[in-house]
């Protein structure tokens, strides 16, 4: 199966992604994890979630997927850096050149919205898994996200990314899915929450909304945008409403996220 990810790899969007750490982002894992365990993470991006989690688990093996070279030699510059063990390796999550039963735990951070088949992904992911280890999950749901002021410009961008994730054949709801897809993937044994990421402080209003004022006129979301007839000047006019929102002082944000832990 061919994937599509919707918002490409430009920097506007490892802006995003490289802010992200295995205390904001896999807080629900972490109680599971020992030094010592097996971890394959797939789609790592920017390698920050991973890099933690591999520090946590050492000195067990921890392994970085991507769907491309490309992709995951944007991992291996983070690691460049650092000095941890980790292995790098190019698949597809719906049908991974791995071995059954090969690690403790299996992650995928922000994945499964974007697959074509989520289902099938967590069937491999639950193969690569040893009987009675974890398969950990988090995804965002876009329709449960909320905002203040209610620019209308705002949800002008959330229908369009609905459109655009959609038409890549991903679920851009995948948080309140993620239960349901596992339970017909085989996992019997399935913790299911959910945790937000809140944006209200003036640095993070300028983060937040400045990065997607970047990311509506210059990613590959702004690229499809373009491609399927979407008029530059809207484009322009929802970058322009992010900037708007951030330097609001009663800006607010939050973003929901579902989880799961499902036992192999």
């Amino acid at each position: 199966m061919n994937n599509v990810y919707t918002h490409g790899h430009h920097e506007s969007v490892l802006r995003s992604h490289s802010w992200r750490t295995a205390e904001n982002s896999a807080g629900y894992l972490l109680p599971q994890l020992r030094p010592g365990l097996s971890l394959l993470d797939i789609g790592a991006g920017p390698g920050t979630i991973t890099a933690d989690l591999a520090r946590l688990v050492q000195p067990g093996r921890t392994t970085a997927l991507e769907a491309s070279e490309k992709a995951l030699d944007v991992t291996r510059a983070t690691f460049a850096k650092l000095d941890l063990e980790v292995d790098f390796v190019v698949g597809d999550v719906h049908r991974l050149d791995l071995p059954d039963d090969s690690y403790d735990v299996v992650h995928a951070h922000q994945v499964l919205q974007h697959v074509a088949d989520p289902v099938q992904a967590l069937r491999e992911m639950r193969r690569v898994c040893k009987p009675g280890g974890i398969v950990a999950a988090r995804d965002s749901d876009y329709s449960a996200f909320a905002w203040f002021p209610q620019l209308p410009e705002l949800d002008e961008w959330m229908a369009l990314y609905q459109r655009m994730a959609r038409a890549n054949s991903g679920e851009p709801d995948a948080g309140r899915r993620l239960l349901s897809w596992a339970l017909e993937a085989g996992f019997e044994k399935v913790d299911a929450t959910a945790s937000n990421w809140t944006f209200t402080s003036e640095a993070d209003r300028a983060w937040w909304g400045g990065m997607w004022a970047d990311r509506v006129l210059q990613s590959a979301l702004a690229d499809q945008a373009l491609a399927s007839g979407v008029p530059q000047e809207d484009l322009e006019r929802i970058s322009a409403a992010w900037l708007t929102w951030a330097a609001d002082p009663a800006g607010f944000i939050s973003l929901l996220h579902g989880e799961i832990i499902a036992v192999a």
